[in-house]
């Protein structure tokens, strides 16, 4: 049995040691929370989930708000010896039917105005406690905290480097979810790695306006954040001109895509960014085009990294060094990475593109509940199939060539086409579907729905309409063409690279006259 709670003591060691460090702050650079006080209202929390009767290894389910708060929680739930569980917000009452079912959650965290909504679900489910968490704070989670407050302390529940910490869903091949377990090994190494190699410390200002339900948002920024003791400049949520006005005060910058896009459209970029020590890119592929015009104007090269929810962080372009556009760079730290045939694993020459594969302390420990899943994604030698294409350059940068997988990347989040099929094709009217991803100036990729139909189904307003009380906003088709037929090969298989192709320019600007 441990004698301390592994990821917790690498979280806190700041806040005990040095409890007046500033950990969060306000958009003007104010400290609005010192790592001290953050660990004391964390701790109250965590009484609060042991009150309940939380026990190691019970999950804590959470669809809220980005709030401190939220933060205080995941904390919280990591030192009472249960698994941290953040769903996105975008997901509908019908979406989270899912998750509280295969999971099994014994308390749910959400908002205020989704607790009637999701109340029947949780049930059904065997929630035992629906908590509320508003947008400021506020609810019943912080009324039973602040009930629960610790006199003199709180001795965090012991937890091995193996124990779970959190699970965070991916998406599968059927469509459906998949809970990826992630250890407090693999959670503390990755952040450890991370803060090394980018040379962070307790002078650096993260300016963070990631959300904070996905590996990006919580495991990467704030992880890093809390291991290093440095601070973060707190947004809720991303706005272009906003975070402009922020550059100034902070030192690092981690974002997708998306995000530099979208500065590069505001006046002023090179002034506000002159201070900056670092910008980090990841979630979705950056083009080398927006890594070429980000440096024009700023003088900086963005550092782009590669991760997934399986495996958190895996490679990083160099801190000193080429930080070379279209690359992912090399691999962490502790983290052995091959380029292997698909079908038989064998390592494939330097230069030869192949299935990327990973081993190392980062790893998830499995799938939750599919242990048949688990052994399929991975080799007997313990090296994980990413599902991933890609090759090693002469000098080592690694490059992503594609997917395996029809897995579309838009905005940062992950979407997978089978799901949204699945809706399509249940619409009156609609004969089948193919959903892709394809090039979009804004979000990396779009979603497009290319559909064939008979006369009595609904347009297109019409079925994005249809959609958008079932998916998520962020899996919801920009786009749904409809044709006579959807191409296919000799063995009746649809020919999605041909429908990518087809439709690659789909949101592309217009030429100039």
């Amino acid at each position: 049995m441990p004698d301390r709670n592994f990821l917790a003591a690498q979280l806190t060691d700041t806040a005990r040691t040095t409890p007046d460090a500033p950990f969060l702050r306000a958009a003007d650079g104010a400290v609005t929370l010192t790592h001290g006080a953050f660990l004391a209202r964390a701790e109250a929390m965590a009484a609060a989930l042991l009150a309940l009767g939380l026990q190691p290894d019970d999950r804590v389910a959470v669809q809220a708000a980005k709030t401190p708060e939220m933060v205080q929680l995941y904390l919280a739930t990591i030192m009472a010896g249960g698994v941290f569980l953040p769903l996105n917000t975008a997901y509908t009452a019908a979406e989270m039917q899912h998750f509280l079912t295969d999971a099994a959650p014994r308390i749910l965290v959400c908002d205020p105005a989704r607790q009637s909504a999701l109340a029947d679900t949780a049930r059904d489910a065997g929630v035992q406690h629906v908590l509320t968490l508003a947008a400021d704070g506020s609810g019943s989670l912080r009324a039973a905290s602040s009930a629960a407050a610790p006199a003199a302390g709180f001795v965090p529940v012991p937890r091995g480097p193996e124990s779970m910490a959190a699970i965070l869903y991916t998406s599968g091949t059927t469509g459906r979810s998949k809970g990826a377990v992630l250890s407090h090994r693999a959670l503390a190494s990755n952040a450890r790695a991370l803060a090394e190699l980018w040379r962070f410390s307790p002078t650096d200002v993260l300016l963070h306006a990631l959300p904070i339900f996905h590996t990006h948002g919580l495991f990467v920024a704030l992880n890093v954040t809390l291991t290093a003791g440095a601070s973060c400049l707190w947004f809720p949520a991303f706005d272009a001109a906003a975070v402009l006005a922020s550059l100034p005060r902070a030192s690092v910058m981690m974002g997708v895509p998306t995000f530099y896009t979208r500065l590069l459209e505001m006046p002023g970029l090179a002034q506000a960014a002159r201070g900056m020590r670092l910008f980090i890119s990841g979630s979705a592929p950056l083009l080398a085009e927006t890594h070429r015009h980000w440096q024009a104007v700023t003088g900086q090269a963005i550092l782009e990294r590669y991760g997934m929810t399986e495996t958190n962080m895996n490679t990083s372009n160099p801190y000193e060094g080429e930080r070379r556009a279209g690359t992912v760079g090399f691999p962490l730290p502790g983290v052995t990475l091959r380029i292997s045939d698909p079908a038989t694993g064998t390592p494939l020459p330097q230069g030869e593109i192949g299935s990327i594969e990973l081993r190392g302390p980062n790893l998830f420990s499995g799938y939750l509940n599919l242990p048949e899943k688990t052994a399929e994604d991975m080799r007997a030698d313990g090296f994980f199939i990413t599902g991933d294409l890609g090759q090693i350059d002469a000098d080592g940068y690694l490059h992503i060539v594609g997917r395996s997988k029809d897995l579309i990347i838009s905005g940062g989040y992950n979407i997978y086409p089978k799901e949204i099929e699945l809706a399509l094709d249940a619409v009156p009217g609609v004969v089948e579907s193919a959903v892709i991803g394809v090039p979009h100036p804004d979000m990396g990729e779009g979603v497009v729905a290319v559909i064939v139909a008979n006369e009595s189904a609904p347009g297109e307003a019409d079925l994005l309409a249809a959609l958008s009380g079932q998916l998520a906003r962020f899996k919801q088709p920009r786009r749904i063409i409809q044709m006579a037929e959807l191409p296919r090969n000799a063995m009746g298989k649809v020919q999605k690279a041909q429908l990518r192709a087809d439709f690659a320019n789909l949101f592309a600007a217009p030429a100039p006259d």
